[in-house]
């Protein structure tokens, strides 16, 4: 019996790590094709390592998109900085991400620094992200910071937003991986549980205009999904204090109002069905330090 996939096919993982807000999510979906990652303007918006499927004829990469690595003020901060840790022990390579648009500072190189820890056995890739935001020249004089960053293994300059060069990386990428058979199914984009992805996509709703304050005390849950013609959601905003609570929900109820219009639509997307979205706010006191609160909150 002959096996489905080619002798020289590739499949394995390769994580996106990098500074809080460089444009990893937009890049891992990029490379995807689909949305599996949600993106803002604000700093620290992934929580979670999100795994987004690459498929291709001569290989499978699996994309994990990781929190931005950060000094934390929180126990939450803390924990994300160790889904990043854990994460690039595991993978084949690391994709190490800086914007076009900034200069190399002391949290890229703290980032180096950390990462020489996996650097023997795990190649690392340098990606100079956002390049549609710089000119020709600047992009020039990032890359030669990035080259006296590392000994990378690999340097490449990415738009996420236009797709310039994103074949070439995903390229790279595959290139980095064993031999081996598909990882999943054909067609499988994600294998977050789709409860992840709502609440996900209901958070990426509600920081859009929100004071800067804000997005970390935000945290979804989705309680419930009930099956039928249409189906039936609902989900639970967290935020630490009733003022906050006061900006989620906004004047007459016009902000959540929005919000839920906003991820409605992104929810009945990734599904193909109709949704009807309940949303409820409420006040879970200084979450992100209770570790009991973390715990309920997925953390």
């Amino acid at each position: 019996m002959t096996q489905p996939w080619p002798e020289d096919f590739r499949s394995g993982f390769a994580c996106f790590v990098g500074r809080p807000n460089v444009g990893k999510s937009t890049l891992t979906n990029a490379l995807v094709g689909q949305k599996v990652a949600i993106t803002s303007s604000r700093p620290q918006t992934t929580r979670h390592a999100i795994r987004g499927i690459v498929h291709r004829p001569d290989g499978q990469l699996v994309v994990v998109d990781t929190p931005g690595l950060h000094k934390p003020r929180t126990l939450l901060g803390e924990r994300l900085n160790d889904v990043v840790r854990t994460t690039w022990a595991e993978v084949d390579v690391v994709g190490f991400c800086a914007p076009a648009d900034q200069a190399v500072g002391p949290g890229d190189r703290f980032i180096i620094s950390e990462l020489r820890k996996v650097a023997d056995r795990t190649p690392v890739v340098g990606i100079l992200t956002k390049t549609d935001l710089a000119r020709p020249e600047v992009i020039a004089g990032r890359l030669l910071e990035l080259q006296e960053l590392a000994d990378f293994a690999e340097i490449v300059p990415v738009s996420a937003v236009s797709g310039k060069q994103v074949e070439l990386l995903t390229d790279l990428l595959l290139g980095q991986m064993p031999p081996g058979p598909p990882l999943y199914p054909e067609g499988e984009l994600s294998d977050e549980p789709e409860t992840t992805m709502i609440a996900e996509f209901i958070r990426e709703a509600a920081l859009e205009g929100v004071r800067d304050e804000l997005p970390h005390s935000l945290a979804v849950v989705v309680e419930e999904m009930e099956e039928g013609r249409t189906l039936k959601i609902r989900a639970e905003i967290f935020v630490e204090r009733p003022s906050q609570k006061a900006i989620v929900i906004g004047r007459g109820g016009s902000r959540l109002k929005e919000v839920g219009t906003n991820s409605r639509q992104q929810i009945e997307n990734m599904l193909g069905t109709q949704v009807h979205l309940d949303l409820f706010v409420k006040v879970a006191k200084d979450w992100q330090r209770d570790p009991r609160q973390l715990r309920k909150l997925g953390f």
